[in-house]
């Protein structure tokens, strides 16, 4: 290939990501910064994000289809604190172990390396067989397991103050409970095919790449720890959430403008069973005389009915949005929790499952809000929350001291320079 801006290789650079848009939208914004530096990036993922991915120029290759996701999205344990895990993996994880696998190995060529997202488990394993350079990409902090200082893991509290061997026997029994009980069969099934030994120990050990992971976040949010994997970088969060799609439609910046800064609720891109949420909120809003932005991509969750200040939403460019919000009640995930965060905007967390716990943790321990479990999450205790949080001039005062510490752009720039090493000279 020839040498792309400055005198670099030019690379064809892969980007399996599988997941929701706040999986997706990091993976674009990478590709797009690639782009820029003179790369071909090609992001493998669903289907349903093709048209967006193919709108910014960037090259596609289908993982699974729609209609799994659509069925993902549907199920009302994808939400379930524990038995969500189950869900992502016997029907998204294992699934597109074999297709990411075989994609990568029928377009790499000398030039081509990876980034692959954390559950991307076909790029870790054209990594072993095929020897392609590669980079793993954790979008959050809880992927990385630490006996140290852990976080947060569903209702657990892991500290530093906690015994060694605690720790240890609690992470071996969720392995053997739980994780690898579900992902090391089919993994290690398919590593036969390939001629390569089994794993055990997936997500603790195996996920990581030896040559390079990238974590999109930055250390004041997840400070390192010494027994994180080798050669770990923390790059800093990317903000994307639509490039030339962020403009606002007329009927939201008519709400926006037409009364006092609203409270947004959203349950997640990927949320579709979340009714007594929506419900909750809109009481919430009622109790407090609040302006609301309701938004979701299933409208079908919501009332038929809404009171006059109350407005449902689909997709909205948070970056745009946010900065002209009174507070976001959320699910904790972590791309928009990072546009909160930049917007200098109080958070209501109000996690699930998955890594919603810790981040919102972690969102408190920065005291830039709070966190109610989903299944404490009513009227009484939101509308609470809420006013004590818009109360409280030590949570507005730290908001503002956060907005400016995200440079996305050196995150990104970053990213792509860890990633040309890879390569080589």
């Amino acid at each position: 290939m020839p040498s792309s801006a400055a005198g670099r290789r030019s690379l064809r650079v892969m980007l399996p990501t599988l997941g929701s848009a706040g999986d997706v939208h990091p993976f674009v914004a990478l590709g797009l910064a690639l782009r820029s530096r003179g790369h071909q990036a090609t992001i493998l993922t669903n289907p349903l994000f093709q048209p967006l991915i193919e709108s910014q120029g960037l090259g596609f290759l289908p993982v699974l289809t729609a209609e799994d996701a659509a069925v993902t999205m549907a199920d009302p344990d994808l939400w379930d604190a524990r038995k969500g895990f189950s869900v992502v993996a016997k029907r998204v994880i294992i699934p597109a172990i074999a297709e990411v696998y075989r994609l990568i190995e029928a377009h790499a060529d000398s030039d081509t390396v990876v980034a692959a997202s954390s559950i991307s488990f076909g790029a870790r394993l054209a990594q072993e067989r095929l020897g392609l350079p590669t980079a793993t990409i954790h979008l959050q902090p809880i992927v990385l397991l630490s006996l140290i200082e852990q976080g947060v893991m569903g209702s657990f509290r892991f500290s530093a103050a906690q015994p060694m061997w605690l720790k240890k026997a609690l992470f071996e029994l969720v392995d053997w409970a739980t994780i690898d009980r579900v992902l090391k069969p089919p993994l290690n099934r398919f590593r036969a095919t390939l001629g390569l030994p089994p794993v055990s120990r997936v997500l603790y050990r195996w996920i990581h790449s030896p040559q390079c992971v990238i974590a999109f976040f930055p250390e004041w949010f997840a400070p390192p720890q010494e027994d994180w994997p080798p050669r770990t970088h923390l790059v800093g969060f990317p903000l994307w959430d639509g490039g030339a799609q962020a403009t606002l439609a007329q009927e939201v910046e008519e709400f926006l403008s037409a009364g006092d800064a609203p409270i947004i609720f959203t349950a997640g891109s990927a949320a579709a069973t979340m009714r007594r949420f929506f419900v909750e909120s809109i009481e919430t809003a009622r109790r407090l005389k609040a302006r609301a932005m309701l938004v979701t991509n299933f409208p079908r969750q919501l009332p038929s009915e809404l009171p006059p200040e109350v407005r449902a939403f689909g997709y909205l460019p948070f970056g745009n949005v946010l900065p002209r919000a009174a507070l976001l009640v959320y699910h904790g995930g972590i791309g928009t929790m990072a546009q909160t965060i930049n917007a200098g905007v109080p958070h209501l967390v109000v996690p699930s499952s998955h890594d919603q716990f810790d981040n919102g943790w972690r969102l408190e321990q920065l005291g830039l809000g709070r966190a109610i479990p989903r299944k404490r999450f009513h009227a009484g205790a939101a509308t609470r929350a809420i006013s004590e949080i818009l109360g409280d001039e030590a949570i507005a005062a730290r908001c503002r001291d956060y907005v400016g510490r995200i440079d996305s752009a050196s995150a990104l720039t970053r990213a792509c320079k860890l990633i040309e090493g890879l390569a080589g000279p």
